[in-house]
């Protein structure tokens, strides 16, 4: 056995008593109980009677009080099995995973687990299975997602020089109004819906695979729509062609839910019917268009993949009357969760400047 260990002579057995009633754990408590004894004279043997443990007990908690004081006697996690990958590594597998691969080099398109172990294999001599590269993914913030279409002609320059001069832009329309004139910002697209239907993701028992009705015929609608996402509010109107005579009259639409006294930047893309010489712009809406091929800029198109997902899809549309009916009641039913419109459509380099 050691020699015996004196305890710390900055703390008195009140300090340490006094430091167990404050105390909210337990095993804590019963330390400061038995190591108070000891300040107060008390034997090594007694101090382990009153804290339930043996002397050699009583010594690894004199010197982890000696070293940190009352903090050292909590009850701390084990540090577990050091990792396999160190931080360097980590780093480059979030750098090879947001690059993603290059097919004629790796030979697929898109990172499995299985083909991320392999190459850990081959650069660092690192043997890790998939559940295990799994869980690294997770810990850096990675998720399987769906991706997004991207046109294969966009300009990413031009996309990232709106979002730049979009300020200025807004502060340009607004030195041509009349001093004092709120501006709303709006967002308009359409979507077509139709009897050939979408299938959306469903919950079902692993290994099976669920089945939806799915319509083969080839009547269709539009919703045009349009959100202010600052004040959650939306103008919707559902027709039957995409032409200048239904933006007309969704125009109309917009106009008459910008509050009074506002005026509307309208957000939208450069489709014909958006920029038509016959296209006629009431006075409290201003047009801003968006970069060519550049629709993840629209928050609208996120309103489609909602309400589609959650009221339009896996559906068997009997009729075109029947389409126009889901359309508007979708529409209503989002208008009428003006937090939703908010949630899904603010956007921080459109709303925080």
């Amino acid at each position: 056995m050691g020699s015996a260990l004196r305890l710390r002579t900055d703390y008195v057995g009140d300090d340490l008593r006094k430091a167990a009633r404050l105390s909210k754990d337990a095993a804590q408590t019963r330390r400061l109980l038995a190591l108070a004894q000891i300040y107060d004279g008390a034997t090594r043997g007694e101090a382990a009677r009153v804290g339930g443990v043996t002397v050699q007990i009583v010594r690894d908690w004199v010197e982890r009080f000696n070293a940190q004081g009352p903090e050292g006697l909590l009850n701390v996690k084990a540090p577990g099995k050091r990792p396999k990958l160190n931080d360097d590594q980590r780093q480059e597998l979030r750098r090879l995973v947001e690059k993603g691969p290059i097919p004629a080099i790796h030979g697929v398109v898109r990172w499995r687990l299985k083909d991320l172990a392999r190459l850990i294999f081959e650069d660092y001599r690192i043997s890790l299975d998939e559940s295990t590269v799994g869980r690294e993914l997770k810990a850096m913030g990675f998720a399987k997602l769906s991706a997004r279409p991207r046109h294969y002609a966009q300009n990413e320059l031009a996309v990232e020089d709106f979002k730049k001069g979009f300020p200025e832009e807004i502060s340009a329309i607004s030195k041509s109004l009349a001093p004092g004139t709120e501006i709303e910002l709006w967002w308009q697209d359409e979507a077509r819906i139709g009897q050939k239907n979408k299938m959306t993701r469903r919950w079902a028992q692993r290994g099976t695979r669920p089945s939806a009705p799915h319509d083969q015929r080839t009547l269709w609608t539009y919703i045009f729509g349009a959100i202010c996402p600052k004040k959650g509010k939306g103008a919707g109107i559902v027709m039957p062609w995409c032409d200048t005579e239904a933006m007309n009259a969704h125009l109309q639409e917009i106009s008459r839910e910008v509050d009074h006294g506002a005026h509307a930047v309208l957000i939208l893309d450069q489709a014909g019917w958006h920029s038509s010489p016959k296209l006629i712009v009431p006075a409290n809406i201003t047009l801003l268009f968006l970069p060519p091929r550049s629709p993840e800029l629209n928050p609208v198109e996120n309103v489609w993949q909602f309400l589609r997902d959650n009221w339009l899809s896996n559906r068997v549309f009997t009729s075109y009357d029947d389409i126009v009916h889901h359309c508007c009641a979708a529409w209503n039913k989002l208008v009428d969760q003006p937090w939703k419109i908010m949630s899904i459509g603010l956007r921080d380099w459109a709303h925080r400047f």
